[in-house]
């Protein structure tokens, strides 16, 4: 894989075998020279902390590395560009991801092997100054391509390395939203089987209210996990005509708010079937409904409005609440974001991924202290 991206790169620049036999001509002109230009290369790195640091291993580690640029500029110089080499120059910059060393030091040392190498060329060749430009030229295409592999090889471990990172962190993030919303409903279960297993003479209406609570917390619990699997297995939607209205009245049966939220709908029967899983709408207006009870904790209005615009129907779900602050608006779709104090954060990520598959938008606008409106937009059903 690595050749094969090389041999593109190749075919980029124009490099031909003429370009390979110009190099190797060069190489008896240097090779004299090489070992001064390795001892000024290190010297320099003792005048750079930031480069330096990265040689943990004192005096015999620089002698050993010495030895592996000399060996490096000989193979640059030979002509011979197989897989082999290929993979040695990706293992440089793999290895430099390791170390930690930043990418720029790559630029500037070849940058500096560069200016090096056509010197001691200036100074030493003896032939016509045309080929000797022509030789410039080959040198800086296979420089360039030896950077460029090295690069590539360095952002690919490091942004792989970064994944591995974040999905670390993610799982961290996870876990800790997952141990918060279980840990209470457990402790829950907890002290009922300790009143059910250790109390005297209990009454039965006793026993069955603590057998209820358990039921309710298990209930609980078990949303948190049905939340993370739907997220993680959401299924490709099933997409046929689909009254809307249907979808509303669902959603808010399945969803009770409390008495001090007053709820007015104006989703009219009339509005066209739109293409959507209804099973899957449901959720997404179920997370809205949810969201606008949760931002409304001292009641106020939820208003679900319909209406046909274009090809498309549009359901806003409007509440009267603490609405979103504005720099949290572009991030209230991401996976594990929430401002509240209990959840995962997952619903309108959900929402999102559900409306993606569907082909439809899920819009926001806040006011905070004045409320928030989403605004679902689905695509009409054609005959």
């Amino acid at each position: 894989m690595h050749y094969g991206r090389y041999q593109e790169l190749q075919r980029y620049v124009g490099w031909t075998d003429d370009d390979a036999r110009r190099v190797r001509s060069f190489a008896q002109v240097v090779d004299p020279d090489l070992p001064a230009l390795v001892e000024d290369f290190y010297e320099e790195i003792e005048r750079h902390p930031d480069a330096l640091k990265v040689i943990t291993g004192g005096k015999a580690q620089i002698q050993r590395l010495k030895g592996t640029l000399l060996g490096w500029l000989r193979e640059l110089l030979s002509g011979q560009y197989d897989p082999e080499y290929v993979q040695r120059r990706w293992k440089i910059g793999y290895r430099h991801v390791e170390i930690g060393l930043d990418q720029v030091y790559t630029n500037v040392a070849l940058s500096r092997l560069r200016a090096g190498l056509v010197r001691v060329l200036q100074e030493n060749w003896q032939g016509d100054a045309q080929v000797r430009r022509e030789v410039v030229r080959s040198l800086n295409k296979l420089l360039d391509l030896d950077l460029a592999i090295i690069q590539e090889a360095y952002q690919a471990e490091y942004t792989a390395r970064q994944q591995r990172v974040e999905r670390m962190a993610t799982l961290g993030q996870v876990a800790g939203g997952v141990a918060h919303e279980l840990r209470n409903p457990l402790n829950v279960v907890k002290t009922s089987v300790y009143y059910l297993l250790n109390a005297r003479n209990a009454t039965a209406e006793k026993s069955v209210e603590h057998l209820s609570r358990i039921e309710r917390q298990v209930t609980l619990a078990d949303g948190v996990i049905t939340t993370l699997s739907s997220f993680a297995k959401m299924p490709l939607p099933n997409l046929r005509p689909t009254p809307i209205d249907e979808c509303v009245r669902r959603s808010l049966e399945n969803n009770p708010l409390p008495q001090n939220v007053q709820v007015s709908v104006d989703c009219p029967a009339v509005l066209p079937p739109v293409l959507a899983d209804g099973d899957q709408i449901q959720i997404v207006l179920s997370n809205l409904i949810r969201n606008a009870r949760d931002a409304m904790p001292d009641g106020g209005t939820l208003l679900i409005a319909g209406r046909h615009v274009g090809g498309h129907v549009e359901i806003a779900v409007a509440d009267t609440g603490v609405g979103i602050p504005p720099e949290n608006l572009s991030r209230i779709t991401e996976p594990l974001f929430s401002t509240k104090a209990r959840g995962l954060g997952l619903g309108l990520a959900i929402a999102r991924s559900i409306l993606d598959k569907s082909k439809a938008v899920l819009r926001v606008a806040s006011q905070p202290g004045r409320g928030t409106t989403f605004t679902v937009q689905i695509p009409v059903a054609t005959e």
